[in-house]
């Protein structure tokens, strides 16, 4: 099966073949974002007017202790102060967006490291398909240990930072490793689902009796993110510029591991103790703001900061007004360089 066609004015009949392919693959998906990068990065988007001048940028790819060949990505200044680790969200990459989000850390002094996930973005694997949620955690774990191992950064303070249901992964990262990291930063964290988004009650017992024979089946309804995430229309266009992103219904196991890592995570706000800034956008109809307000509250970490912003959707980072991404962006730099000192 196959996305619905894009529409892209300025790409040739090749070049529309190659991301309008099954991508359910990772040897489409390179070639896709092999093809489509120049474009990815000339998009008229805040995010990619800046400049990458004076930053080592190295990609590779590194197969892990399972015998998955895993995307990673570095973004360095010639000396940085601390290092930020990256978990994306569901469906994400860390080669689209995140390359002008890296780019602006990476300049405000901090290296920055990123891996797509077994199954999203470049990563092996079935595209969209989490049968454990635990064992991305446990793959997130053990290649930003070997970042960390590096002489090169092994002595620079570590921060997590994630976006969505990326924030899950960095919490459960934390509860895993608690001593382990310098600070969290989640951006719409995962902490729950909104109600909205989330199946009526009997579906959601309809598709937990099937998953077990059907796993990865693309049966689970879900309402167009892309719409719910992004609060400029003119920045929801250019969504569909990542043409690796899985736009498809989520897989009956997916599904399922999100919204049991969301219970398990609610459950265990109390243990969270590493220093954090939170960020959520009051209006977010993707994650439940209310959820990251009781993280704020129930969390036993000494060191906690939580800012909330006014109509702001779900991508704070890609989706708002550029005045809205130029504040997230310099409340976290603000924070990193007051936990750097």
């Amino acid at each position: 099966m196959t996305t619905r066609p894009l529409r892209f004015p300025e790409i040739d009949a090749e070049l529309r073949r190659i991301v309008n392919a099954n991508m359910e693959e990772v040897p489409a998906r390179r070639r896709a974002r092999e093809a489509f990068k120049d474009i990815q990065l000339n998009v008229d988007h805040i995010l990619f007017k800046t400049p990458s001048d004076g930053l080592k940028v190295n990609e590779a790819y590194e197969v892990n202790s399972r015998g998955v060949e895993i995307f990673t990505k570095r973004w360095l200044p010639e000396t940085p102060k601390a290092m930020i680790c990256f978990c994306h969200g569901y469906g994400d990459t860390c080669s689209f967006f995140f390359e002008g989000i890296a780019r602006k850390f990476a300049l405000s002094g901090y290296g920055v490291f990123a891996m797509d996930y077994p199954g999203f973005g470049l990563s092996e694997g079935l595209h969209g398909y989490i049968p454990s949620f635990d064992t991305i955690v446990d793959d997130v774990i053990e290649h930003y240990n070997k970042v960390k191992g590096d002489p090169e950064f092994q002595n620079l303070p570590s921060f997590l930072f994630g976006q969505s249901m990326g924030g899950a992964v960095v919490l459960k990262v934390h509860l895993k490793q608690p001593n382990a990291w310098s600070g969290g930063i989640l951006v719409a964290p995962m902490c729950k689902i909104a109600d909205d988004m989330v199946p009526p009650w009997a579906v959601k017992q309809f598709l937990i009796g099937i998953a077990n024979f059907l796993p990865k089946h693309k049966l689970v309804p879900q309402k167009d993110l892309a719409e719910a995430a992004f609060r400029e229309p003119k920045k929801r266009e250019l969504a569909a510029y990542n043409v690796i992103a899985y736009k498809h219904k989520p897989r009956l196991r997916t599904a399922l591991e999100m919204l049991e890592t969301t219970k398990q995570i609610e459950q265990r706000l109390e243990d969270v103790s590493l220093p954090l800034l939170i960020l959520h956008g009051e209006a977010d109809i993707v994650t439940d703001p209310s959820v990251s307000k009781a993280l704020y509250e129930k969390a036993k970490s000494s060191d906690k900061t939580l800012k909330l912003y006014k109509d702001a959707f779900h991508s704070l980072l890609e989706g708002e007004p550029d005045e809205t991404i130029t504040q997230v962006f310099n409340d976290i730099i603000s924070w990193l360089d007051q936990h750097c000192k």
